[in-house]
Parts: C-alpha cells; sequence; structure tokens
C-alpha cells in the first residue's frame, strides 16, 4: 500500500529521501505542468518544478493539513515560485508613469481608421483617473498583487483594491466589454 502524502511529508521533515522521492515521481508531472503554463519555457519549468520540490523538502515540517491536501499545498508552492521567477525574467522594470508617456505619445501617432485592438486599449487607459490607470498598469502590466500596489504606492490596501476594481470596470464599460 502506498504511504498517504501527509506521512510522506513528515518522513520529508525527518529528513528521509526515499519519501522526497516517492512525492516528487507522485506529482511531478502536475508540478511540471503548472510551471510551464505559467511561464510557457520548458527549461525555466523544469528549473521551476525542481525549485518547487526542494522548498517542499525544506518546508515539509510546516504544513498543516487543516488548511488543504498536500497536492494544494505544493502547487501553491509551485505556482509562487513560477511567478517569482516570472518578475525576474522581467528584463526592465518600467515605472507606470512612463508606461502610461508611452502610451499617450504611440496613441497620439494613430490615425483613428488604424486604431487596433491595442490602441483601443490606449485610449480606454488614458480616460482613466491616473491613480486607477496606474493601478491597473502595476497589476496586469507588473502582476503585482493588491498588498504590493499599495506598499508601492503608500496608500492602504483597500485604496489599492478599489483603484484596481474601479479601473478595470471603467476600462471594461470604455472598451465595450460585457460580462456574456
Amino acid at each position: 500500500m502506498e504511504p498517504s502524502d501527509e506521512a510522506l511529508l513528515d518522513a520529508m521533515a525527518a529528513g528521509d529521501a526515499q519519501a522526497a522521492a516517492v512525492l516528487v515521481r507522485r506529482y511531478q508531472v502536475r508540478v511540471f505542468g503548472l510551471c510551464l503554463a505559467v511561464l510557457g519555457a520548458r527549461s525555466l519549468a523544469e528549473e521551476v518544478a525542481q525549485d518547487t520540490f526542494v522548498r517542499a523538502w525544506r518546508f515539509a515540517g510546516g504544513y498543516d493539513s487543516r488548511r488543504g491536501a498536500v497536492i494544494t499545498w505544493l502547487l501553491a508552492i509551485a505556482r509562487n515560485a513560477a511567478i517569482d521567477a516570472h518578475r525576474s525574467r522581467l528584463e526592465r522594470p518600467y515605472d507606470p508613469d512612463e508606461v502610461l508617456a508611452m502610451l499617450d505619445s504611440r496613441a497620439a501617432n494613430d490615425e483613428p481608421e488604424q486604431l487596433t485592438d491595442a490602441a483601443h486599449v490606449r485610449t480606454a487607459l488614458r480616460t482613466l483617473p491616473l491613480e486607477q490607470a496606474r493601478a491597473v498598469l502595476m497589476a496586469n502590466f507588473y502582476g503585482l498583487t493588491a498588498r504590493e500596489i499599495a506598499e508601492r504606492e503608500q496608500v492602504p490596501l483597500g485604496t489599492a483594491k478599489t483603484r484596481i476594481r474601479r479601473g478595470l470596470i471603467r476600462l471594461r464599460d470604455e472598451l465595450g466589454v460585457s460580462d456574456d
């Protein structure tokens, strides 16, 4: 009979390499698949999947079964590691104000008959109040969380969430997107 996931983590926390090998064999395809879906690059996904299992080994003693299944815990580690890897791949982080300025300069050169979907989005972004446009860009261009945006903008978390939500609602309305 196969050991349970919880038993494997308990053994890993005690330093059992065999238990770690069993856990890796059991979940390597799912962890790699998630990493590949987030990152889109096979070699980087392999690296992040391996890092996921190293982190699982290191933090096996911190697993709490009351908070969810082992696979849920493991995939959360993989997702977070993949997001971290994705963020670190960004060549040059842009200040949201610079992005808005680039959008303005590009939109000024667009002819109305040549407006593409991207140009429609640029135009719609320019209609938002600056703080909403910055929040939407940071959330969707950088992939920052509301908490990270709140820290960066030095505003309360609720304010950052409201800016993102209101900005996205206004963008949806400007672009004529429906919930259908």
